[in-house]
């Protein structure tokens, strides 16, 4: 079996031709998730850690580091053999579960969210409390063209919040005024 590999940021890709592949939400142990992300690729496994950059404070210096975006999170694309060899890392803890079975995130969430946080460009934050109301839109111009998501709006601000399904996060993505964004349809509080 042959593998082409390309690493990318924090994302180890490998093409081996397994089209059974689904990516999943991994729950690991606190301040593990880069220990747990580098055990994954060591064993072959496609993974994605989003890390965020943000300036740290001691006494003595200010330094730049690169922290998970969503602590003990970190997400798996795997088939059926290589899923419970993730559970035989050190750290990794479990998958997250819907309705009985591990949670299957989409491939077009994975790519938003890696969009998002390796931009350069886009300003965003992460919250994880889930919104009741607003409209859905699909981005048309813009580097997040063709994703949907729900308007998210604060005082004076124009704002974007793109849903991580089955971890209860979301990103929430400031939106430039020279992007294309179209109402969807309303949603209501149930």
């Amino acid at each position: 079996m042959q593998f082409y590999i390309k690493k990318t940021g924090a994302v180890l890709e490998m093409d081996d031709r397994n089209r059974n592949k689904k990516w999943h939400a991994l729950y690991t142990k606190s301040r593990n998730e880069k220990k747990v992300y580098q055990q994954l690729i060591g064993k072959g496994i496609t993974c994605y850690l989003p890390l965020k950059k943000e300036w740290k404070q001691w006494s003595d210096r200010r330094k730049l580091v690169e922290s998970p975006l969503i602590n003990s999170y970190l997400f798996v694309k795997v088939n059926s053999k290589e899923y419970f060899e993730v559970l035989n890392t050190y750290g990794a803890v479990r998958y997250i579960f819907f309705e009985g079975r591990a949670a299957e995130i989409p491939e077009k969430q994975i790519q938003v969210l890696r969009q998002v946080v390796e931009s350069n460009q886009l300003q965003f934050q992460l919250i994880n409390t889930p919104l009741q109301k607003g409209d859905q839109v699909e981005i048309t111009k813009g580097p997040l063209s063709g994703y949907c998501g729900e308007v998210f709006q604060e005082p004076s601000n124009r704002k974007i919040l793109i849903r991580i399904d089955y971890i209860g996060n979301s990103l929430v993505v400031e939106i430039d005024k020279t992007w294309d964004v179209v109402r969807k349809s309303k949603v209501t509080a149930g």
